[in-house]
């Protein structure tokens, strides 16, 4: 078969509080063995949340990796066993305080296919109800912040908005806005 590697054995590595590592060694195609380095990722979710004034809402928050502030659509990691779209909508609240209605699967995006399993579903809704109150988890801290959408459609075209689930979730949900399905 092409484009297929066996595995023919694991090993783990690390096992922490959300990924686990772990080192296979694989059969190519051409029968020799390669080792692969993998990062298991429960997933994550992200909405693209638009106000009536065609305004997405974002979060701003220090990511530790990068040691810096990114803007960033509201996202979050799936819980074990927690269905995605119930999870996304649970973000949208807690990051956020609003709600939304008429949500749209924006699909999936394999953010680093070379090394995690990880994959982010992504939707966008219009918000039809807000509140002030944000309920973030105990380690977590951000600002929001209300960009217009055809400026946040420029912002990625600049480079300004570095985070790929963003870029993606912004420029489907133009798209969207544009065909008038949103």
């Amino acid at each position: 078969m092409k484009l297929y590697e066996k595995t023919l054995s694991s090993q783990s590595i690390f096992d922490g509080k959300i990924i686990h590592v772990h080192v296979d060694e694989v059969e190519l195609e051409n029968g020799k063995t390669a080792m692969r380095e993998v990062v298991d990722h429960p997933g994550g979710v992200s909405v693209a949340a638009l106000t009536e004034k065609n305004e997405l809402i974002f979060v701003r928050q220090f990511r530790y990796p990068y040691h810096k502030v990114l803007l960033e659509l509201p996202a979050g990691k799936l819980e074990p066993g927690e269905d995605p779209f119930e999870a996304m909508k649970r973000e949208q609240m807690e990051e956020t305080g609003t709600q939304g209605e008429n949500y749209i699967s924006l699909g999936e995006v394999y953010p680093t296919g070379g090394y995690c399993g990880e994959i982010i579903r992504l939707w966008a809704c219009r918000v039809i109800g807000e509140q002030q109150d944000l309920h973030l988890d105990e380690d977590e801290f951000l600002d929001t912040e209300r960009i217009p959408l055809e400026e946040a459609v420029e912002m990625v075209c600049r480079n300004e908005i570095p985070d790929a689930k963003t870029q993606i979730g912004i420029l489907k949900t133009a798209q969207l806005v544009k065909k008038g399905l949103l």
